[in-house]
């Protein structure tokens, strides 16, 4: 067993190496841009209230799925660059590419405006397809994992990654046409009559993701890195409404390979509509069965004094994922939580 162990950690050298160049790279082009590295605490007594996210127990608080909530009040506390590189947990989420342990890159800008951080996304992309392979090694964004599952070429990046909303998505891939304010029957009878079966799917995200992940994201596979804007509101999350279309918020999701690598929104900084959705979500989340947290009183204050902001994560075992072609995140990982 002892030495089963010793042989697995050792085939994972080169993706620990690979691993350790990118982040060494990716730190030095936040330091250029302005950024404040910042460590924020792994047990909180408010996690994050999304329904389709649990947190993990510890004690008497809980590990944090994203470092958001604290990153946000020192937003508040006047900090306008600050990055995050560390971890976080979440319950329940084990696959392909998924671990309940994880590297989370997150960043906020005050003063600038989604797109922004787009081109930020970009940039650490093609950071990570350049610093990945070994110097001096010939087949760029390729390095050699003796591992268990077969290694995948990584994809070729286009000179500029492309742009899509979701709605366009939807239509195109899936027939159907989602405005954000139709109600869930209404919802469910535009997915019938495209031909989508939705289960036992009855409240609207549980619908939209049922069309999304059957229509829409396999066809993201293929086609290069995209941009997805324009969130349907139901699924606004911390994000602000669009100004000249309140049925839709100024959030992004990144795609590449066939992996969802990032998650960005224009911040919501109205503390009363925050709250409005936090009651919400417990409420929902209390009809599904499932444990509701406290809200974070002091991250409510702190939206009341946030500059217009732009924030984002970043899943960096799944950046690592993209740069070395794997199949799983177990591969980029030194101790996958099965092995722990």
């Amino acid at each position: 067993m002892i030495d089963d162990d010793r042989e697995r950690l050792a085939q994972r050298r080169p993706a620990l190496e690979a691993r350790a160049r990118v982040l060494s790279r990716i730190r030095l082009w936040f330091e250029a841009e302005g950024f404040l590295e910042v460590d924020t605490p792994a047990r909180v007594r408010a996690p994050g209230q999304e329904i389709h996210l649990d947190a993990v127990a510890s004690e008497d608080r809980w590990l944090v799925t994203s470092p958001e909530y604290a990153m946000k009040r020192l937003c508040g506390a006047g900090y306008e660059r600050i990055v995050s590189l560390g971890k976080c947990w979440r319950a329940g989420e084990r696959g392909p590419h998924h671990e309940p342990e994880f590297t989370m890159i997150e960043w906020y800008r005050a003063g600038a405006p989604l797109d922004r951080l787009a081109d930020d996304c970009e940039q650490l992309v093609r950071i990570s397809m350049e610093r990945a392979p070994e110097p001096g090694g010939s087949q760029p964004g390729k390095i050699d994992l003796p591992i268990r599952l077969p290694i995948q070429l990584p994809i070729q990046l286009p000179d500029h990654f492309r742009r899509a909303t979701v709605r366009e998505l939807m239509l195109n891939h899936a027939g159907v046409d989602v405005r954000g304010d139709e109600s869930a029957a209404e919802f469910a009878a535009k997915a019938g009559a495209a031909g989508v079966a939705i289960g036992a799917a009855r409240e609207w995200d549980d619908i939209f993701f049922q069309i999304w992940l059957d229509r829409v994201e396999p066809a993201l596979q293929a086609g290069g890195p995209l941009f997805v804007f324009d969130w349907p509101a139901p699924l606004a999350a911390l994000a602000r409404r669009r100004a000249d279309d309140p049925r839709v918020v100024e959030r992004f999701e990144l795609y590449a390979g066939g992996l969802e690598l990032a998650n960005a929104f224009g911040e919501l900084t109205d503390p009363i509509e925050q709250r409005a959705r936090f009651e919400s979500e417990s409420r929902a989340r209390r009809a599904r069965g499932k444990v509701t947290y406290p809200v974070d009183e002091k991250l409510l204050t702190a939206l009341g004094h946030m500059p217009p902001t732009s924030g984002v994560a970043l899943g960096f075992d799944r950046l690592m994922m993209l740069a070395l072609g794997a199949q799983s995140i177990d591969q980029v990982m030194a101790f996958p939580f099965a092995e722990v």
